[in-house]
């Protein structure tokens, strides 16, 4: 995370980090502000952040602005050209695509697909807000088995119960899409950006089509998942 701000780095990966589990949780780190405590981006500090995480799987680099962007590119031509080769400098946005790459690396994603989680992290919000009609999303062919339950949860399901089930089911052969009875509003199970837009609020009745090889483990574990709350307590 490349940040003109600490502070905003900071609190962002804490939020992110907050929705898997600790055991899960992948490297994020920031190369944010300077070393005096203001405000700014250091193109060296890039590099040392992002050849420091580089695990021989890549290193996906979200920036907030301005300056930010250009210390990024700066700072990916100051590291190792394989290391550099691995790396994906990524235009989405930094607090939702952060959240949306950490829930995805958790649950086992490439670099290249929390990049594309991350640039789609603010879909759900945009159609929610625009008022338009509910989402839809494509379901498998085939035959899908039904499962549902009420949401019992003050704020209904949040970021952290919603990135609970879709690290979850990230890891299954199975193909889910879940639903607001309330709203008709569908969305991948195994998106946490797209679940938190579904606005099931306390009370709704949360649908689910399951389908493919692991179709009732999928089932077991979200039984599992409203039994504990989806780990909201």
């Amino acid at each position: 995370m490349v940040s003109h701000s600490r502070a905003l780095a900071r609190a962002a990966i804490d939020l992110a980090s907050a929705m898997v589990p600790e055991g899960l949780l992948p490297v994020v780190v920031a190369a944010a502000g300077l070393d005096d405590g203001g405000l700014g981006t250091d193109a060296a500090r890039v590099a040392e952040v992002v050849g420091g995480a580089d695990g021989g799987e890549g290193v996906l680099v979200l920036v907030d602005l301005g300056s930010a962007v250009l210390s990024a590119e700066m700072g990916l031509e100051f590291c190792d050209p394989e290391v550099a080769g691995r790396a994906r400098l990524s235009p989405a946005p930094l607090v939702e695509g952060l959240v949306a790459a950490v829930v995805a690396a958790a649950s086992g994603a490439s670099v290249e697909e929390c990049d594309a989680r991350a640039r789609r992290a603010l879909a759900p919000k945009e159609e929610h807000l625009a008022g338009g009609p509910a989402r839809r999303v494509e379901h498998p062919p085939g035959d899908a088995s039904a499962w549902s339950t009420t949401v019992d949860l003050p704020h209904g399901l949040h970021a952290r119960p919603a990135a609970s089930v879709a690290v979850a089911l990230s890891s299954l052969d199975a193909s889910v899409v879940l639903r607001n009875a309330r709203t008709g509003a569908e969305a991948v199970g195994t998106s946490a950006m797209e679940l938190m837009g579904l606005d099931l609020r306390s009370g709704d009745t949360l649908e689910a089509d399951l389908s493919g090889r692991e179709t009732d483990a999928a089932r077991a574990v979200l039984a599992e998942l409203a039994a504990r709350r989806f780990g909201a307590g």
